[in-house]
């Protein structure tokens, strides 16, 4: 179950990925639209991290990582770097499921990296904050 695109001389197109995201396709493609419109972002097809992490959508703003969104079977994981500082700014407003997922965040310097699995509108809209 949401096993990622991990054959990386397969290259996807984005509308290759939002088909293996099956179920998630329309939280994605509005996470995409809210990205791209909303920040005025870029994107890119790209297989980062290594071997078990897959194929994902990477979003920027010029230099400026925002993140990467790796396609999975019937999902889609959002995977970013938060300073703590900007965790508590927006802890207040996040679902459950996102504080959770926040509290078990990978722990870097001043900050750590995020995975969020997308399944549902609720944790689509904590992705957004």
């Amino acid at each position: 179950m949401y096993e990622r695109m991990l054959n990386k001389s397969l290259e996807p197109d984005f509308e290759a990925l939002l088909a293996y995201s099956g179920f998630a396709r329309s939280l994605w493609e509005d996470l995409d639209e809210w990205i791209v419109l909303g920040y005025n972002a870029q994107s890119t097809i790209r297989f980062p991290y290594g071997n078990k992490y897959g194929w994902s959508k990477k979003y920027s703003v010029k230099k400026k990582h925002l993140c990467d969104a790796f396609a999975e079977r019937d999902a889609f994981s959002l995977h970013f770097r938060l300073a703590n500082v900007a965790v508590e700014s927006c802890y207040e407003r996040l679902s459950t499921e996102g504080n959770r997922v926040c509290d078990q965040k990978y722990q870097c310097g001043e900050g750590g990296w995020i995975t969020y699995r997308i399944l549902t509108k609720e944790q689509l809209e904590d992705g957004k904050i």
